[in-house]
């Protein structure tokens, strides 16, 4: 299926790439330019800033019931951009879709924090809600790791690393368009070719976005890393992987879903034709792309279809 119209209409109006070095701090201003001022976002229940063990989260409730489950929700930005606010509306919906109480996490990022300083802070507040099930309404029932992109890297590295540490409350992942193999040689999958150029993400692309987080020493064989090389995937929570038709990304997220399916572990893949990487944080208010938040929603509450 071809590109969707919007999407492709938004790309072709985009200036074209300036050469040189990536400068995280442009990137961001640019990024955070366009974050919609409060009046004009999704409104809920509550909205709270809070401190969790030293990490800043941001915790989002549709209604004032309680209590409930709650999303553990880790941005994207390629390890160096994304922030509370320019995810907003996606925790936004996530909250009102699942009913669930969302907590978004304010990781520190590279190039200033190094590996593995921003997963850490994500395992961080995973722990801090399980130890807190009172202040924040939580149901000890269901707790699920989420992320889009780069986030779904942590959310899938923090389902791996809490069941090691013998920590068994996370109940689901959700990787939305996921990174989990950050060796970036192209033949290693075959939609780092397939959709190498212009479908907004690019293959070109992903090693120098990709570079503070590496630089900061981020092994790319480290399973901490690029979860797909993790060797023993039993006993993980159960998953649930969206991906884009027209994103590199897409196969490693799919093969993730079949290693997961072969260890064991419930997972349910769902491709998203017509679309590139990023299109529920950038085109999730197309109908087409906005029922992700309502098959988020119902995986959460349902587990995964049989």
């Amino acid at each position: 299926m071809a590109l969707h119209p919007k999407v492709a209409e938004f790309l072709a109006g985009l200036p074209p790439h300036e050469p040189g070095p990536v400068d995280p701090a442009v990137l961001r201003a640019e990024e955070e330019s366009h974050v919609p001022p409060l009046q004009d976002r999704l409104p809920l229940h509550s909205v709270e800033d809070l401190d969790a063990d030293g990490v800043p989260v941001r915790v989002y409730r549709a209604t004032d019931d309680s209590p409930t489950g709650v999303i553990a929700y880790f941005h994207g930005g390629a390890f160096f951009l994304g922030s509370l606010e320019t995810h907003d509306h996606v925790a936004r919906e996530l909250a009102k879709a699942s009913g669930l109480t969302v907590v978004a996490v304010g990781y520190r990022r590279a190039p200033e924090a190094a590996f593995p300083a921003g997963l850490d802070d994500c395992l961080a507040v995973v722990r801090w809600i399980a130890s807190r099930p009172g202040e924040l309404g939580w149901d000890g029932e269901t707790l699920a790791v989420a992320g889009d992109s780069s986030g779904g890297t942590f959310a899938a590295a923090v389902a791996a690393l809490a069941k090691d540490a013998g920590l068994d409350a996370i109940t689901h992942q959700v990787l939305m368009y996921p990174s989990l193999d950050l060796d970036f040689d192209e033949d290693r999958w075959p939609s780092l070719r397939e959709n190498a150029v212009g479908y907004g993400l690019e293959t070109a692309g992903l090693k120098p976005f990709n570079a503070f987080y590496i630089d900061s020493g981020a092994d790319p064989a480290d399973p901490r890393v690029s979860p797909i090389k993790r060797e023993d995937l039993t006993g993980l929570p159960q998953a649930l992987i969206l991906t884009a038709e027209h994103d590199p990304l897409r196969d490693e997220g799919e093969a993730y879903g079949d290693r997961l399916r072969t260890a064991g572990v419930e997972a349910r893949v769902s491709r998203y034709e017509g679309a590139g990487h990023g299109f529920i944080q950038h085109f999730g208010w197309l109908p087409e792309f906005h029922r992700a938040y309502d098959e988020i929603a119902s995986f959460l509450q349902n587990g995964v279809a049989r």
